[in-house]
């Protein structure tokens, strides 16, 4: 299940890009950071130069009301795994659109097969450990994430990237321990606790 799920993952990550930064005086004439930058506004009043970053909403949290001693329990066990696991779906909603919008402009499928398995490998290099060791709750809420962020589940994604017989048998593989590639994320309902962590993770509160 672990190694199942560490593929899959790489699959949806496939693609992962360099990290933006901030240029700063002489990194101007470095085309290569240049490409790579990220734009802010600022101005200067001597001898300060002030940037201006536009701050995305802050939701105002309450604290979380427990019904049960039980309940909080599970709760902070899932905020563990939540933190485990954000950054990997983080990533890839970052880069899936990329990657299929990459794909497309590959003129052959015999191409395109071997442009996923390129990023897959390089992928497997620096991801596979984290990945193989997540528990397989940590698993199931990866999954439930990838469709938070993507809006797609895991199983659509590796279909997208891999054909609808390589998703047919990670599906059932996955079946076999008890997880759904194919599960959505219900933030009103079945997910609510996650969802009200994830805000809380955003907001800087856990």
């Amino acid at each position: 299940m672990k190694k199942l799920l560490m593929i899959a993952m790489m699959l949806a990550m496939a693609g992962l890009c360099d990290a933006q930064v901030i240029l700063r005086g002489d990194d101007l004439k470095d085309s290569a950071r240049v490409k790579r930058a990220t734009v802010v506004a600022g101005w200067v009043e001597y001898p300060d130069t002030n940037l201006m970053v536009l701050h995305k909403p802050i939701v105002c949290m309450p604290p979380y009301v427990f019904v049960s001693r039980r309940q909080q329990e599970h709760y902070a066990k899932l905020v563990r795994n939540v933190k485990k696991v954000w950054p990997y779906a983080k990533i890839i909603k970052r880069v899936y659109g990329e990657l299929t919008d990459s794909i497309a402009k590959i003129p052959t499928e015999e191409a395109q097969r071997t442009y996923v398995k390129e990023q897959e490998k390089k992928l497997r290099a620096q991801f596979e450990k984290q990945l193989i060791n997540l528990t397989i709750t940590q698993g199931r809420i990866l999954i439930k994430l990838v469709d938070r962020e993507t809006g797609s589940t895991t199983y659509e994604v590796i279909k997208d990237l891999k054909g609808g017989f390589s998703a047919f048998m990670f599906q059932g593989i996955a079946r076999l321990f008890g997880s759904n590639l194919k599960s959505e994320y219900d933030a009103k309902e079945e997910d609510r606790m996650i969802e009200d962590i994830i805000v809380r993770i955003e907001n800087g509160q856990i």
